[in-house]
């Protein structure tokens, strides 16, 4: 059975800026591939439901964020196993291929991440932002505010840009 054509255009518009913004919330344009994958299978299952929504694509993302949430959460359980048993940890060092922006981004606090990638990079207003992250619209503020200032002490946001934000 073939998707509806609507369906097809959805994803294909909204496949870039959600791979995006999943890359710059996890830190790896690898898993933020698999999540997008997982949340558009996720939008096909549903679509008769979802096209009827005043913003789908705030439904996409917000599904796409609680997708990696359970990621870092399962991921954590994993570390706090390992650290319980004994198991060293192994690391892989990638500083070559993280660019000093995704490298700070990925530092915040989640829902500071969430907050930054959902503002600045997917382009969503506070009260869009609010609705997708379950919150009111001053928690979005004060996240954002919150997260400008971690990244001017980290030197990525001068003063200007800050206060434009």
């Amino acid at each position: 059975m073939a998707a509806p054509p609507e369906l097809v255009a959805f994803c294909e518009a909204e496949w870039p800026r959600l791979v995006g913004a999943l890359s710059l919330h996890t830190g790896d344009r690898d898993l933020a591939e698999d999540l997008a994958q997982d949340a558009i299978a996720k939008v096909c299952q549903h679509w008769r439901r979802v096209r009827r929504l005043d913003a789908p694509e705030a439904w996409l993302h917000r599904v796409a964020l609680n997708l990696a949430h359970s990621h870092f959460r399962r991921v954590g359980a994993g570390r706090r196993a390992r650290v319980r048993h004994g198991v060293p940890e192994r690391r892989v060092d990638d500083a070559d291929d993280v660019i000093a922006i995704r490298a700070a981004v990925a530092s915040l606090p989640e829902r500071e991440r969430a907050t930054i990638v959902l503002r600045f990079y997917v382009g969503s207003s506070v009260r869009e932002t609010a609705a997708i992250l379950g919150c009111p619209e001053g928690t979005v503020k004060t996240l954002t505010h919150r997260a400008i200032g971690r990244l001017r002490a980290s030197g990525l946001v001068d003063e200007e840009e800050a206060l434009d934000g």
